[in-house]
């Protein structure tokens, strides 16, 4: 659990940050495209910070990607939906959440529900959006909306052709230890996964 006073704490500043007056943005320059691909485009910009800095800053455009934290709740402990696949540029197999781009004209939950679909081949039918956060915002500019989904019934997947994916629904329990010993290294996955555990230790205990 966190430290006693810590929630309270962060209520507050988040509050006073609300009031607070909103922050000064960057004024760019200049900007041209330097690559463009097939999920991504990348930028070169003249920025002048609100800090006053000039510098040069080569962005990767993303549209925006989406995350499922699907839970199965047909046990007394709740299991997470994960897959496992190789990753190029990890140079690994990892184990991941569901999750994928966001298409043109499309809506967050739209595509939350098309990838675990077609990753997984599950349906659910709660949804709900519990974090947003950048994956990268260094250099990278794609946000991810990370969604909650809960009653799910098993279907047929169809994933893309060069995907490999094999799925496993993993006690949370056993989900934070893989966490905690590095077992589990993709950042979306352990955000998810530590937000289900603090959720489900809140939570009014399920009579059996």
């Amino acid at each position: 659990m966190p430290p006693e006073g810590i929630h309270s704490w962060g209520t507050r500043y988040i509050g006073a940050m609300a009031k607070a007056a909103p922050l000064p943005r960057a004024q760019v320059l200049s900007s041209h495209e330097a690559y463009r691909g097939p999920l991504f485009h990348v930028t070169t910009d003249e920025v002048l910070e609100p800090t006053g800095v000039r510098v040069r800053r080569d962005i990767v455009r993303h549209s925006g990607s989406v995350v499922v934290l699907a839970v199965d709740d047909s046990s007394p402990v709740p299991r997470v939906l994960v897959e496992k696949q190789y990753r190029h540029a990890a140079g690994r197999f990892l184990y991941e959440l569901p999750a994928g781009r966001i298409d043109e004209g499309e809506a967050d939950v739209q595509a939350a529900r098309r990838e675990l679909l077609e990753e997984t081949g599950y349906t659910a039918r709660r949804w709900k959006r519990i974090l947003r956060f950048w994956a990268s915002p260094g250099f990278v500019a794609e946000a991810m909306s990370l969604y909650l989904a809960r009653e799910l019934r098993r279907g047929r997947a169809t994933p893309e052709d060069d995907e490999v994916i094999e799925i496993k629904l993993i006690p949370l329990e056993r989900a934070v230890a893989m966490v905690m010993n590095g077992t589990i290294q993709d950042a979306k996955t352990i955000a998810g996964v530590l937000w289900l555990a603090l959720h489900e230790r809140r939570r009014p205990r399920r009579p059996r």
